[in-house]
């Protein structure tokens, strides 16, 4: 299974693979410590960051299924290990880790202790805090033209001068509603608004530039205390640090979007659109204390027309250092904006389209393979902290599955951390066994995207290489049967 719309490109084959003997993995900069944070250190450069596997309760609550999963990375003993996007608000989303409540707190300390033991301590855990706004699946048309589409004069006007009909005027509401429902897209794209457009194609989507909602209009005003309050759950629960997700498609990475045009002094200029992220960490900050590590994760480069790019990812990051965050993890791309149109029933899933191509490159991407692809970003923000006097530690990802590629980013200064998920999900020994001189052992992720199309349909996540291997011992099995839910264990 691929992405869709990923194959664009040759398909590339996997680069040859040199591993380390344990001397050589011993002396690297790999497996060397590192800071994380005023007072933390991690045992080495490693890092898996965040991702979902959709395991949690339909009330985000921590199941068996999750600490498992998060067992099994320790098994790894990677030097810092990030626990999937959890939600701040105590709000219904699906099978998601949440924390917005301290009935939260029991799950996630088991959580912890696990990632503890099966690591011998050796991995720092973080947790990943994220903020989203609703979005609706796309309707059938039928459905839309019935109760979404509001009807006012603005409407009936235009509908009389782009179709030339001036009965659109005076129509009764339901006749004008099928007729409308009964025109060819392009005459409807004329006709509706481009946010209503949309709504019927993809989906409903809030926006944080929706000011005349007053739930998102007073964003600035609940989210300081709503990461605040969940980054302090974090840590009764046992977690080394927090992860501020202020990247993709999600409520704070639109704040720092170039698209961010809000006249209410959170947006229309770099320091307005970097307004609510600063107070949100100070909030945090605040809240935790100084030898709490508090980072984030966002975007050296947002892919979309209009978008965010490194320019503006290079202010940012100075700006987080100044303010004291303790690492920055750089990510690219995953956005809504052109994400691939949803079938009837679904939502729209922001890693479909370009942008989203280039936060997860499978190996036919295009000419330049998906091999470390992303990792210029980090390289740029972390030269820009250096010289501007900052020591704040960048983080890496995106393609990085062999200890020579591992290396020497780190050794060229292009990075502090090195982070891999796809390679990690396909094999979370990994780390241990280049560390043990057993690179020949490691099962190594083909970039196709099979997890990311489970992803895409909440289905619990997992490897293509390793769920459907000895399913009779398999002590774990995904809904239908079909799929093993943690990867042999060697």
């Amino acid at each position: 299974m691929t992405s869709p719309g990923s194959e664009r490109g040759p398909r590339h084959d996997l680069p040859a693979a040199r591993w380390p003997d344990r001397e050589e993995a011993t002396r690297s900069l790999l497996f060397s410590p590192a800071p994380l944070g005023r007072k933390l250190v991690a045992a080495t450069r490693s890092w898996v960051p965040a991702m979902v596997p959709w395991r949690a309760t339909e009330d985000g609550l921590v199941t068996d299924r999750n600490v498992d999963w998060y067992g099994r990375f320790a098994d790894g003993r990677p030097g810092v290990l990030v626990v999937e996007a959890t939600g701040i608000r105590d709000v219904p989303s699906g099978p998601l880790l949440r924390i917005g409540h301290d009935r939260f707190i029991p799950g996630l300390r088991r959580l912890v202790t696990e990632v503890r033991r099966r690591s011998a301590g050796e991995t720092r855990i973080l947790i990943q805090l994220i903020d989203f706004l609703g979005i609706r699946r796309r309707p059938r048309p039928e459905t839309f033209f019935d109760r979404y589409l509001v009807v006012d004069q603005a409407l009936r006007q235009r509908a009389a001068e782009r179709l030339g009909d001036p009965d659109f005027l005076r129509l009764d509401e339901a006749t004008l509603r099928a007729r409308l429902a009964a025109l060819d897209e392009d005459r409807l794209a004329s006709v509706l608004g481009a946010r209503e457009f949309e709504s019927l194609r993809m989906g409903h989507r809030e926006r944080v530039t929706d000011l005349h909602l007053d739930h998102v209009r007073a964003l600035p005003r609940t989210l300081p205390g709503l990461f605040a309050a969940a980054a302090a759950r974090a840590r009764e629960a046992g977690f080394d640090g927090v992860e501020l997700h202020y990247a993709h498609a999600y409520t704070m990475a639109s704040f720092l979007s170039r698209l961010n045009d809000r006249s209410d002094g959170y947006g229309g200029s770099p320091e307005g659109r970097l307004r609510l992220p600063l107070e949100v960490f100070a909030a945090v900050r605040e809240r935790v204390g100084d030898d709490f590590p508090v980072g984030c994760r966002y975007l050296g480069d947002e892919v979309i027309a209009g978008g965010s790019r490194i320019e503006d990812a290079l202010h940012y990051g100075e700006a987080f250092a100044a303010a004291g965050m303790d690492f920055l993890s750089i990510s690219k791309g995953g956005k809504f904006e052109d994400a691939r149109q949803p079938a009837i029933g679904e939502a729209a899933y922001p890693y479909t389209g370009p942008s989203g191509q280039e936060c997860m490159p499978t190996v036919r991407i295009d000419e330049r393979g998906p091999f470390g692809r992303n990792v210029a970003l980090a390289a740029a923000i972390r030269a820009a902290l250096r010289a501007a006097g900052h020591a704040t530690p960048v983080v890496t990802a995106g393609g990085i599955a062999t200890f020579d590629l591992a290396e020497r980013i780190l050794r060229e200064g292009s990075a502090d951390f090195v982070g891999a998920a796809r390679q990690s999900l396909a094999d979370p020994d990994w780390w241990r066994l280049m560390a043990e001189g057993r690179g020949a052992e490691i099962r190594r992720c083909e970039f196709t995207n099979y997890c990311e199309g489970l992803d895409q349909k909440h289905k619990e996540v997992t490897c293509r290489l390793w769920d459907r291997l000895d399913l009779e011992a398999a002590g774990q099995l995904s809904a239908d049967g079909r799929r093993r839910l943690l990867p042999p264990r060697r």
